[in-house]
């Protein structure tokens, strides 16, 4: 359908439909790759935002860089100390908090699925876009996540 016909709420939406539809895609392929080590998705998630961290980070600042849900991301996190991967510290700001960083553990683990993940994520991408398509899926997608502000969300 031309976008002359469609109405830019529709063309909105129906964008919008298009970007979930390829997002689950492909993240159905990812999960069915042999590269998680035992880890979930959503494990593996928490542990890359952790390792992009320059500090220990609050749960709720965790919260705002994944997507689950504040009791759901709490469990979770328990899981991953029991299983040494992550560690829990005193925040030197606010004693009755705890920071969360990862174990030396963690750390070879999200490296290890990482270097395999982003493999595939490669080869994922660059088997269906250009290097033109990828730059500017990349500039849209950043727009995206910036407030019309100007503030990223």
């Amino acid at each position: 359908m031309d976008t002359r016909t469609r109405g830019r709420t529709r063309l909105a939406n129906d964008a919008w439909e298009a970007a979930l539809g390829a997002h689950g895609a492909l993240m159905r392929g990812f999960s069915a790759e042999d590269v998680w080590h035992g880890l979930t998705m959503r494990e593996y998630d928490v542990l890359y935002t952790l390792s992009k961290c320059d500090s220990p980070q609050r749960l709720g600042d965790l919260g705002g860089h994944v997507l689950l849900s504040q009791p759901g991301l709490s469990r979770l996190v328990d899981r991953l100390v029991e299983r040494g991967l992550v560690a829990r510290c005193a925040d030197p700001r606010d004693a009755r908090a705890a920071n969360l960083t990862l174990t030396d553990e963690g750390r070879s683990l999200q490296r290890r699925v990482g270097r395999a993940h982003g493999a595939s994520v490669a080869a994922a991408m660059t088997a269906r876009l250009t290097d033109e398509e990828l730059a500017l899926l990349e500039s849209l997608s950043l727009k995206l996540a910036t407030d019309p502000e100007g503030d990223p969300t």
